[in-house]
Parts: structure tokens; sequence; C-alpha cells
């Protein structure tokens, strides 16, 4: 058994669930991007997958995960899978996904690189079902993670092959989502995945920030911890940053260095007014 997840965590949780139930135990892929944000166009050429890198590198810049940048290569990833499943023919892969868009468009990119492996693959996809979690209440999980690993045992029942017309269906999808290249990927039920604007977070990083200087790498893990609709903090940060260069926040400190290296707030035309009092009234 051959597992294929696309979130770190999830390789993870697999790896706890295999101890508790032997007939999981299988070599475990992780797609390490995240599809749902960025370049896709002409993704299969070497010009769109270098157009991708070099987006990547410069989100990564000043970031805390520079040194992954050129670490890993998911092209390698489906070369080893592929690798795998036919040195042995009577071996399935099972593909995880939970109700998110980074998992959700990593499956469309991954499944048109799959099609001879029609009938092996199978796909255990968390859509709107109902987990219990370590308060035993019950609960609907976005991401694999997020159940436990005793119900990763439950869920492994959920599995279903991949079928032929989802093999003809799911490539297209890529295609047209490749074609509309929008820069912002959400999921909006099922397995519907909408374009957005580059703005389309904007909203959730104001709205963690305040009147008062705050560390910008503490409002970003605030968004992502309070966010419903997910997506990366380099992202996040990249965002915050064209809002600062928009004159919809304000920086103090070099932007340009790490991401504890400046404070942010949001702009008020009258801050420099109160400011300027407090001075006069402390004189």
């Amino acid at each position: 058994m051959i597992h294929i997840v696309f979130q770190q965590g999830d390789a993870a949780l697999l790896k706890e669930a295999m101890q508790l139930d032997e007939t999981l135990t299988g070599d475990i892929f992780e797609i390490k991007d995240d599809w749902a944000v960025g370049p896709i166009d002409h993704i299969d050429e070497e010009e769109g997958w270098n157009k991708r890198t070099e987006w990547w590198r410069s989100m990564l810049q000043s970031s805390p995960y520079l040194n992954l940048l050129g670490s890993f290569d998911d092209r390698n990833t489906v070369s080893s899978i592929k690798e795998k499943l036919n040195e042995d023919t009577e071996q399935d892969a099972w593909i995880w996904m939970g109700q998110n868009q980074h998992d959700v468009v990593g499956y469309y990119w991954l499944m048109r690189q799959l099609r001879e492996f029609q009938g092996r693959l199978m796909v255990v996809y968390l859509n709107n079902l109902p987990f219990i979690n370590e308060k035993g209440q019950l609960f609907y999980p976005s991401m694999i993670s997020e159940v436990l690993p005793k119900e990763i045992i439950k869920a492994k029942k959920l599995s279903r092959p991949i079928t032929l017309s989802e093999f003809e269906i799911d490539p297209d999808e890529w295609k047209r989502l490749s074609e509309e290249n929008a820069t912002v990927r959400i999921l909006e039920g099922g397995k519907k995945i909408s374009g957005k604007e580059d703005s389309y977070y904007d909203t959730e990083v104001i709205k963690n920030c305040t009147g008062e200087w705050q560390k910008a790498n503490r409002v970003i893990l605030n968004t992502v911890n309070r966010m419903k609709v997910k997506t990366g903090d380099v992202f996040l940060m990249w965002r915050m940053k064209q809002l600062i260069a928009e004159g919809k926040l304000e920086a103090n400190g070099d932007i340009e260095k790490g991401w504890k290296d400046f404070d942010v707030r949001k702009f008020e035309k009258t801050q420099g007014k109160i400011e300027k009092e407090k001075e006069t009234t402390a004189e």
C-alpha cells in the first residue's frame, strides 16, 4: 500500500495510525507544493515550472523558510510513486484529502499524471463527514491532521476507487484552473475550485491588525489561527507587505529583513496628530 498526502501533518498522523492498525502500513509520499496559490499556467513545460519556482523564490525571501527553496520537486515525488506502483502491480495507492483547497488542488495536479494506474488508485476524502475529537464531541475536520489516529482507522472505510469518469473529468478541471491561472484558488464545496484575486485574504490580515504596533509575525500567526478559509503564512506575509505598499497598513522597521524585524499597525490618518498631542501634553 502507498499513501499520498498533501500536508506534512497528515503524514505524521498516518504514521501514528499505522502503529494502531498494521493493515495501513505502507510508504507515505507527500506532495509538498501548495498548488492552491501562485502561477500554474504551462506548468508541464520547463518555462512554466521555472516561472512558478521564481514566484516562490520571491515569496520566500526574508521568510523563516528560505532554506526550503529547491529542497523538493513534486515531479520527482510523482516519479517515485510511479516507480513503486510499477515495481509491484498488486499494490494500490491511497490518496488522502481533507476538505480544503490545498489538498483538492493538489489532487487535481496529481490526477492527470497517474492516469495509467486507473483501477489502482483509491481516494479517502473527508468531505462533510463528522468525526469525534479528543473531548468526545462530533466535529467536521477540514484537514486530515485534525483527526485522531484512532479515527483514521475508521476513515479508511471511506476509501473508494477513483472512477473512470473521474479520470476523464478531473484532469480537465486542472486544465481549466491552469488556463484561468488565478493567484488564489479556493474550495467552494465538494471538489469545486474557484479562482480569486490576489487580494482575497487581505481582509483577514487587516482585521488582525490594530491601531497599536504589533510584531508582523505575531499578526500573521493570529491570522492563520483565526481564519476559516486557510492559506499559508508565506502568502499572507506577501499580502501584508502589499498592504503596506498600498498605504492600508503601516510598518515600523525594515520589511525586507526577517518577519520579526518589523512591526505593523492599521494606517490611521489621525495617528500622527494623536502622537503629537501626546508629546505636547508630556511637555
